[in-house]
């Protein structure tokens, strides 16, 4: 049986809004990550600098971030899953309606 992976990797929210947070180092698939008080386990290697889903967010839904819609979700997206270009589309592309 693996053995659960510690807490120290870490993740920071940066607005109370936020549906994602940043990984302030790399997060390895199975870590478990406190963001806030809560505790999310990561479905996928998020290199250090990228997002982390804190909730599911539903195809079409918005990732906010500093408290700002920053992009649409492209696919469902699980808690503890990877936010980055293959499942999201940006919100400030010219001509990108949100």
């Amino acid at each position: 049986m693996e053995k659960s992976r510690s807490l120290a990797k870490k993740a920071i929210k940066m607005d109370p809004k936020d549906n994602v947070a940043v990984a302030i180092s790399t997060i390895e698939k199975g870590d478990i990550v406190e963001v806030d008080g809560t505790l999310i386990t990561s479905l996928d290697r998020i290199p250090r600098g990228h997002k982390i889903a804190l909730t599911d967010i539903s195809t079409g839904g918005k990732i906010i971030k500093y408290g700002e819609v920053i992009g649409i979700a492209q696919a469902d997206i699980k808690a503890g899953a990877h936010v980055h270009v293959h499942n999201v589309v940006s919100a400030r592309l010219p001509g990108k309606t949100s």
